[in-house]
């Protein structure tokens, strides 16, 4: 149901944004088999990869890569021998593993090519932490699937119920049904809005009267308390900046070339 804080909210996949790296131009071979080259680049790229994975590059680690391409390119062989290429399955997932790679190479040539500049990075800083605000807020709910139920859990509540225990049993929010309904210190901004609108007008200790609707069902919301946010700094956070802007444009360029396409 929650979204994240703002040093998490700025963590984002991007669309499959990484830079992939160009495959090198090395000369020669790593092996022959059956009189077929391995090329020498086919090994370069998949140091690059595991060293971008954190691992060292390193005669252990080139002698495995080595190995592990010298049994596929056994297998394939025997693959192609059984006729296994031309099989219409087999055809259509080598056609979506090669237009999968040329999409990444599409966003490594964007990213490339599009360097977001540190002011324009500075100016998205300053724009989160407005949206962000300046508190943070530790809020329990129980979530249910109807008006009705939520309005009953209200009534109980009002009669002394046990919210702790009221959300063990009746909500449907497993991340947090067993902790009491309660949620991590966030800020509102890092709710659906009807449930943070609801949240702020809380005073610390209150409980919302009526139920609160959002696109996950009915919600019951307490506050618990409130503190100062602490920001991270620029720096800490601007590498996760710089791809949030990036996944912005480049989804304004992916609409742009859908908008241009002709699809039938």
């Amino acid at each position: 149901m929650r979204l994240t804080k703002f040093s998490q909210i700025l963590v984002v996949g991007v669309l499959g944004f990484y830079a992939i790296s160009a495959q090198a131009q090395s000369a020669g071979s790593v092996a022959k088999v059956n009189g077929i080259s391995i090329p020498q680049s086919r090994l370069e790229l998949l140091v690059k990869a595991n060293v971008a994975q954190g691992q060292p590059d390193g005669p252990e680690m080139r002698k495995a890569l080595r190995e592990n391409l010298i049994a596929e390119e056994i297998l394939a062989q025997e693959a192609t021998k059984k006729g296994l290429d031309r099989d219409p399955e087999v055809i259509a997932q080598m056609e979506i593993a090669r237009q999968a790679v040329l999409v990444r190479a599409f966003q490594a040539d964007y990213i490339k090519h599009n360097m977001i500049s540190d002011d324009t990075l500075r100016k998205e800083y300053e724009i989160l932490k407005v949206q962000m605000g300046d508190k943070e807020y530790k809020a329990r709910h129980i979530l249910v699937a109807d008006e009705s139920e939520a309005k009953d859990i209200i009534a109980k509540l009002k009669k002394g119920g046990n919210f702790a225990k009221l959300a063990a049993e009746k909500s449907l929010d497993d991340g947090s049904k067993e902790n009491g309904g309660e949620l991590n210190w966030s800020p509102p901004a890092a709710y659906v809005r009807p449930f943070s609108e609801a949240l702020v007008q809380l005073s610390k200790g209150g409980r919302t009267d009526q139920p609160v609707q959002t696109s996950f069902g009915w919600h019951v919301i307490e506050l618990m308390d409130i503190r100062p946010m602490a920001v991270p700094p620029f720096e800490e956070v601007k590498q996760n900046i710089q791809q949030r802007v990036l996944q912005r444009e480049f989804a304004n360029v992916v609409q742009d070339l859908r908008g241009k396409a002709k699809v039938e």
